[in-house]
């Protein structure tokens, strides 16, 4: 398999060619109901995770967002 560099959270990370944002997401073993998720500095909606490749040199910032009180 074919991997591909972005940029996550500011630090390269490789990832298999012709994954989505979604991929990334259970890759890391996050909970999607906590991401906000930007896109080469555009925010993502959750709707177009599912089908947004990422592509070589990509920039992902994601912000878990984490309960308490």
């Amino acid at each position: 398999m074919t991997e591909i560099e972005i940029i996550l959270n500011g630090e390269p990370y490789l990832i298999g060619e012709n994954r989505s944002i979604v991929d990334l997401v259970h890759l890391l073993n996050l909970v999607p109901e906590r991401l906000a998720i930007e896109l080469n500095l555009d925010i993502l909606p959750k709707s177009a995770w599912g089908e947004t490749l990422l592509k070589p040199g990509d920039r992902v910032e994601m912000v878990h967002f984490v309960g308490g009180g």
